[in-house]
Formats: structure tokens, C-alpha cells, sequence
């Protein structure tokens, strides 16, 4: 009797493509099973939580009256929605807000340049300076906020009851217990 049959069965028994795929869902199951690898957050393994502050810069954020906006929404001591990289993280608290003045760079005659107010062509454009007080764990690539890594340069979006806008991180700090 020969070890393959005229119809590719292994002593006349067995397809050989059918083992095959026998062998490779076997090692599909084992692997998942076995060897499942690493899995979820990328802050699970070697992370500590502690509290960190990040800074976040808003330019020019068209709104009517930035006093209401800063009364009724966006107030020191407060609480606003992020969300980062389209993940929602939650409430984080806001440790203080700053109107930052709108300048424009003047030429002067003797060929310096001055910093001057800007004088209102767009009165409803206003920049400021946010610091958010939250708590992240840490790891070796830097602090993580949810599920996410937060660099400087990193849009934030910020979202409360009647505001929605983005805003970049300019500095994280984090902060010794």
C-alpha cells in the first residue's frame, strides 16, 4: 500500500488538505488559548497614577463674549468633558483659565519689530490659556489619560454644555504626591 493514493489521500484514508486545515485551526485555537499575548490599555504593566497638570492653548475661538463663556462654562474650579483622539475620557478639572491679549507684530522705522495690542479688527476672536488638573498613569513612553498618550502638540477637544472646541497641549506636568 502506498503512502498516497492516486487521489492525494494519505494511506487511502486521509485528504491532505483536509489535515491541513485541520492543523491550522488546531494552532489558531492554541495560539489564542495558549499565547493570547498582550491585551487592552497601554498603560497596564509598570504604570502608577498620579496627578498631573496640562496646559492647553485656544486660539483664536470665535465667541460673542468670552466673560459669559468663562461665567456660565469654562470656570476655575470646574469641570469639562475631554476628549482625546476621538476617545472620550471623562470630566477633568479646571485648575485655572487665562484670556490671553491679542497682539500683532508692528515694523518700526529703525527696522525693530514691536509686540502691540492688536487693535480689535475681529472682536470676536479670543485666545486663552487652560490648565487642567487630572490624574494619569505613567509609564515609559510618558503619562497616559484613559487610553491615551498625552505630548505636547496633541489636540484636546473640550465639551460642555454650551461649548465645543479644540485646544492643544503646550506643557504636562506631573506633579509629586
Amino acid at each position: 500500500m502506498a503512502i498516497l493514493d492516486s487521489k492525494g489521500r494519505l494511506f487511502g484514508k486521509i485528504n491532505l488538505l483536509d489535515l491541513g486545515a485541520a492543523l491550522v485551526i488546531l494552532l489558531v485555537i492554541f495560539g489564542i488559548f495558549i499565547f493570547p499575548g498582550t491585551s487592552g490599555s497601554v498603560a497596564q504593566v509598570g504604570a502608577k497614577t498620579v496627578p498631573i497638570e496640562v496646559d492647553l492653548v485656544v486660539r483664536g475661538l470665535n465667541v460673542r463674549d468670552p466673560e459669559q463663556l468663562f461665567d456660565n462654562g469654562l470656570k476655575k474650579g470646574g469641570k469639562t468633558n475631554v476628549i482625546i483622539r476621538n476617545q472620550p475620557y471623562g470630566q477633568i478639572e479646571i485648575k485655572s483659565i487665562q484670556q490671553l491679549p491679542r497682539t500683532v507684530n508692528v515694523f518700526q522705522p529703525d527696522g525693530t519689530v514691536k509686540e502691540l495690542p492688536d487693535p480689535k479688527s475681529n472682536n470676536f476672536s479670543t485666545d486663552f490659556l487652560l490648565t487642567l488638573d487630572g490624574k494619569a498613569q505613567v509609564t515609559q513612553s510618558g503619562p497616559v489619560l484613559g487610553n491615551s498618550k498625552v505630548k505636547i502638540g496633541m489636540p484636546f477637544e473640550l465639551e460642555g454644555f454650551n461649548y465645543n472646541f479644540n485646544a492643544t497641549v503646550i506643557d504636562v506636568r506631573i506633579k509629586d504626591k
